[in-house]
Formats: structure tokens, C-alpha cells, sequence
């Protein structure tokens, strides 16, 4: 009537504790196995977008690199004209421009490879030595007296 309560076929606690960790189990691995498809299937996509996403990157940085060769050519052509000088010597100067800029690039790349990084974990790993060596000693210390 209305006050019963509804009595199921199964209550918990009256399968036994194997069926009821069997039931885990498989209700654990439904999911896990859920959860990976879902995820192999987002890989996949998410690979193909990477790879649009490489190639585009790749596409842009050699346009930027031929529109830079365009852009220093027509310059060069244009100082020529206009100041009536031979475009060789132009380009000539506009190489040793390139070649001083890059070995600035490269001493600056330099510079900066001779300073130490993690400095900060470099120094308490040290400290971390040194507790250590002395945790040794007065750990001998302490065995000999």
C-alpha cells in the first residue's frame, strides 16, 4: 500500500561480496573503457588539428622569409635607381648589413648560453649536499661515541 516500502530484487549487501566487486569491477572498466574511446577519438582529431595547425605555421614563415627576399631585393633595386649606383654594390652592402646583424645575433646567443640557468635550484642543491655531508658525519660522530 502507500507506507510499503518497494523491495528490490537485489539489495545491496545481499548478492555477496564477490558479485558485488565483480559489479564494481565491470561497471569500472565500462567507464575507463568509455572514457578512452572518447579519448582515442579526440586524439585523432586533435592530431589532424596539429598537423593543419604545423603546416600552417610552416606556410607563414616561409612567406614571411620570401616576402623579407622581395621586400631586400626591391630596395635594393630602388637605392640603385634612385642614387644611380650599380645594384651589386647595394646588394654587397646589404649582405655585410645581414652578416654584422647576425654575428650581434650570435654573440648575444652566446652571451647568453655562458650565463647559468636554474641558479636558484643549482644553489639549494648544494646546501642539500652539504646537510647531508654533515648529517653524515655527526651520524658517525654519534656511532663511535
Amino acid at each position: 500500500m502507500a507506507g510499503e516500502t518497494i523491495r528490490f530484487r537485489n539489495p545491496a549487501g545481499h548478492a555477496g561480496l564477490v558479485n558485488n566487486l565483480v559489479s564494481l569491477a565491470n561497471a569500472l572498466v565500462a567507464f575507463f573503457e568509455t572514457r578512452i574511446g572518447l579519448f582515442v577519438r579526440e586524439s585523432k582529431t586533435a592530431v589532424v588539428h596539429l598537423l593543419l595547425l604545423a603546416g600552417a605555421v610552416v606556410a607563414a614563415l616561409i612567406l614571411i622569409a620570401s616576402g623579407y627576399v622581395f621586400l631586400i631585393v626591391s630596395l635594393i633595386f630602388g637605392i640603385a635607381h634612385t642614387f644611380g649606383i650599380s645594384w651589386v654594390w647595394i646588394a654587397l652592402a646589404a649582405a655585410l648589413v645581414h652578416f654584422a646583424l647576425a654575428i650581434g645575433c650570435g654573440l648575444f646567443a652566446r652571451s647568453q648560453l655562458t650565463k647559468p640557468m636554474f641558479h636558484a635550484s643549482m644553489d639549494e642543491l648544494k646546501r642539500d649536499r652539504a646537510w647531508l655531508k654533515n648529517v653524515d658525519k655527526t651520524n658517525q660522530n654519534q656511532l663511535k661515541s
